[in-house]
């Protein structure tokens, strides 16, 4: 075997086998996608069945009694304006961690990751007593606060690292050239890491649509988010796996095709600096 032929045989099984993974990775959402177009009875049948006649019956019954909008619409708000609030609490935090660094930088950043490793379960009593005394219990407000706290540790950390990769010398010329704190920041600092701060909001974006345990047990139903849509579906007689398919559809769609669609700018922002 030539050195040719050896180099295509490696290319292809590294195509198959990412293709493989790929497969097996979107295996679940096309078979939840699959799911929302039969019966129920269909849903439920053993072996399960791969050819069926499609109805959007359950389609109908999640735009037509579950009012798909206004949960989408809080899915929007609370997702955006707490990814927007982490990314403007976590910018300036990383800054000075990044570029000003103490004896305690380093034990302050593994206390903030730490807290990820709390289960939410742990904390969810003195929250909930706490958004009830204040009025935020079932609010969209309340959301966001959570939101932004729980995923304000991963956007540090990701920012911090993308600032650590940007050479301070450019920083040290900017001073020297008379710039202000906030024209270094804007005019240099970002642009430059325009790329990772994409990523990191991108992904806090992700993490808040997705989160399911707050948005269960902090709203019943005016600021019920696309999760709780979800979790409607499920009832003490079992689960309608038909109707409860088309509602994850129907959730998982929206951050889907954004996902996609930003797929390039994710991948280049986790990649940044990884290369030099």
């Amino acid at each position: 075997m030539n050195l040719h032929t050896e180099k295509v045989v490696k290319l292809t099984m590294v195509t198959v086998g990412s293709w493989l993974v790929a497969a097996l990775v979107f295996f679940p959402i096309f078979w939840m996608i699959l799911t929302s177009f039969k019966t129920e009875l269909n849903a439920f049948s053993s072996p399960p069945s791969l050819f069926f006649w499609p109805t959007l019956e359950n389609y109908q019954v999640v735009f037509e009694r579950s009012d798909y909008f206004r949960y989408a619409w809080n899915s929007v708000v609370i997702s955006f304006v707490s990814s927007i609030m982490a990314m403007v609490i976590g910018l300036p935090a990383a800054y000075a961690m990044a570029f000003y660094p103490t004896a305690r930088t380093q034990g302050v950043m593994l206390w903030m990751l730490s807290t990820k490793m709390l289960p939410p379960v742990g904390v969810l009593v003195p929250i909930y007593l706490l958004s009830r005394d204040t009025g935020l219990l079932d609010t969209r407000t309340g959301l966001v606060i959570i939101y932004t706290l729980i995923n304000l540790p991963i956007v540090i950390w990701m920012i911090y690292t993308y600032f650590k990769d940007v050479p301070k010398d450019i920083l040290e010329a900017c001073r020297m050239d008379g710039a202000s704190l906030w024209q270094e920041i804007r005019h240099v600092l970002v642009p430059i890491t325009m790329g990772g701060l994409s990523s990191t909001f991108l992904l806090s974006l992700i993490l808040s649509w997705n989160e399911a345990f707050w948005s269960l047990n902090l709203t019943a139903s005016s600021a019920a988010p696309l999760t709780a849509l979800i979790a409607s579906y499920s009832s003490p007689e079992g689960l309608f796996w038909a109707k409860l398919s088309a509602a994850s559809t129907l959730a998982v769609a929206p951050i889907l095709v954004f996902g996609w669609i930003s797929q390039k700018q994710l991948v280049r922002g986790l990649t940044f600096g990884a290369v030099k």
